[in-house]
């Protein structure tokens, strides 16, 4: 291979890695869920989405790694204007979908566990928690309504559902889960403060 060619191809190589990658993660008749990667300065073309909670797992212009937004319906350009990659997760809600299910809960976490549930916002579409679990932590039986869960930080829980089933949810930050409604006691059985992002929806 000769070395002009080889160049060639590195150069296309590199030029690909580095545009953005949008990957769907979850479709149902509620949202779309997208993880978006940019690279430092890169602009996406404008694009129309809808209500949108978005979740940013890096810092991101003026959000920082952990925040939570509410992107009313627009059409925008998504753009980094960082000297470094960013990613971030991009709760699409779709326009005419069915009522959520579970939504008003009975056994709210809120109500029960404020010093652990934390509410960055709430609107007549979605309630956002920011959900911390100290190590070895076990809280009271709570209900969710269907939501998507974003999970911040590495994390290791115990899930025990209304049957007396129990689920082992080991999870690193980054990854996200579409739950649908249900009761159920969480016990944090790792050693660390365990960080997660709940989009309940109504």
């Amino acid at each position: 291979m000769s070395q002009r060619l080889c160049l060639g191809l590195c150069l296309a190589f590199f030029a690909v890695s580095s545009v953005a990658q949008t990957t769907v993660e979850i479709d149902n008749a509620w949202v779309r869920v997208l993880r978006v990667k940019q690279a430092p300065h890169e602009k996406a073309p404008a694009q129309q989405h809808p209500d949108t909670v978005a979740v940013y797992l890096t810092d991101v212009g003026s959000h920082k790694a952990g925040d939570v937004a509410w992107l009313p319906a627009a059409k925008d350009a998504r753009e980094n204007p960082s000297d470094h990659p960013v990613e971030y997760v991009l709760v699409e809600l779709k326009p005419g979908a069915p009522k959520a299910k579970g939504w008003p809960v009975e056994l709210d976490p809120v109500k029960l566990e404020p010093e652990h549930e934390q509410v960055p916002f709430e609107n007549a579409r979605v309630r956002v928690l920011r959900t911390i679990l100290e190590p070895h932590l076990k809280g009271p039986t709570h209900d969710h309504p269907s939501y998507v869960v974003v999970y911040l930080t590495e994390l290791h829980t115990t899930m025990t559902l209304a049957d007396g089933k129990q689920v082992d949810n080991p999870r690193h930050p980054g990854e996200l889960a579409w739950r649908d409604p249900y009761r159920h006691t969480t016990e944090n059985v790792g050693d660390r403060t365990a960080v997660e992002i709940q989009i309940e929806l109504k």
